[in-house]
């Protein structure tokens, strides 16, 4: 199935169209998954019907998550509505309830017991989660020219959405930042001398045929080997994967004697949010800084730190004992 012609050609019509790599992935497995459930069955042989059956084999049979649901059904509603433009309709499917949860979140202390037991690489990568409030993916992908200290900023491309932003950056990162930078040049200088470079964004390389001997173009993390382009099959030097981030934490959450929580790489977006809330920042600048679409979703973290309840205390607390 991996070599299927449908796929491979649902695969150009993404990248034609301008999905994100991560995405084009994800849909791709939904229906390869859906179409061996249903016995290989070609999809225009099917409909609304398949689809709901398929949906509901995920949430009573798999147990799978409300998001890994919704992941499903967005994947084949692309398959039907755009791809195949044969419109499902309503599928008058509802998605199982999901629990409400809150965040976990560190406390800027237990982020420094962290930060501490890490090499120089890691401890930066977890210290731009921290503090410029990043998902692991957009910090893996920052090129040297994403970085402006004169302005503190930071500009984050293709973030969720696929949508860039803004956010803030912090000074004391500098002369670690700096340092990783020269050390991305290195490699660059290294990977030019055999006439390669970074992976670059659609079809930059083609536009500028040098652009990948640009220092501004390279990753602050690029990945220890090459690997091809898997848009133009070109030898390139691609960022560090996630997986390398994601082990490095939690040899260092086990180090660190924070098992009590489940730290994991986007604890740190979160705990960006709650410590910019408690120094008194208002909600609609956090909710820009994340890159949000709506405010609802900052909110969360209003309950995370007891903002929701209008500055109340516990009537234990004037209890005089």
């Amino acid at each position: 199935m991996t070599s299927s012609p449908f796929l491979n050609d649902i695969r150009r019509f993404m990248r034609t169209r301008g999905y994100s790599l991560r995405t084009e992935k994800t849909y791709v497995y939904w229906i390869r998954f859906f179409i061996r459930y249903q016995k290989r069955r070609h999809p225009k042989e099917m409909g609304a019907a398949e689809v709901v059956q398929f949906l509901g084999f995920l949430a009573n049979d798999r147990h799978v998550s409300v998001n890994t649901q919704k992941l499903a059904l967005n994947a084949l509603a692309f398959l039907y509505n755009t791809y195949l433009e044969l419109p499902l309709g309503d599928l008058g499917f509802q998605h199982a309830n999901k629990p409400a949860k809150l965040p976990v979140v560190i406390s800027s202390q237990e982020v420094g017991r962290i930060l501490a037991v890490m090499n120089n690489r890691d401890r930066l990568i977890f210290s731009l989660l921290f503090g410029s409030g990043l998902r692991i993916s957009e910090c893996l992908r920052l090129r040297i020219k994403d970085f402006d200290f004169s302005r503190r900023a930071l500009t984050v491309h293709s973030g969720k959405g696929n949508k860039d932003r803004v956010t803030i950056l912090s000074l004391s990162l500098q002369t670690e930042i700096e340092a990783a930078m020269a050390s991305a040049i290195e490699f660059q200088k290294i990977d030019n001398t055999q006439g390669v470079g970074p992976s670059l964004p659609d079809a930059l390389g083609r536009k500028y045929p040098n652009a990948f001997r640009q220092p501004a173009w390279m990753f602050l993390f690029p990945s220890s080997g090459l690997c091809l382009h898997p848009d133009t099959g070109v030898t390139c030097r691609h960022h560090l994967h996630q997986s390398v981030a994601r082990k490095a934490l939690s040899r260092a959450v086990t180090e660190s004697g924070m098992n009590h929580k489940r730290v994991t790489c986007h604890t740190f977006r979160h705990s960006f949010a709650t410590e910019l809330l408690r120094a008194g920042r208002d909600i609609r600048t956090v909710q820009e800084l994340l890159g949000h679409t709506d405010v609802a979703t900052t909110q969360i973290y209003t309950h995370v730190i007891g903002q929701h309840f209008a500055g109340t205390e516990s009537p234990m607390d004037r209890l005089m004992m």
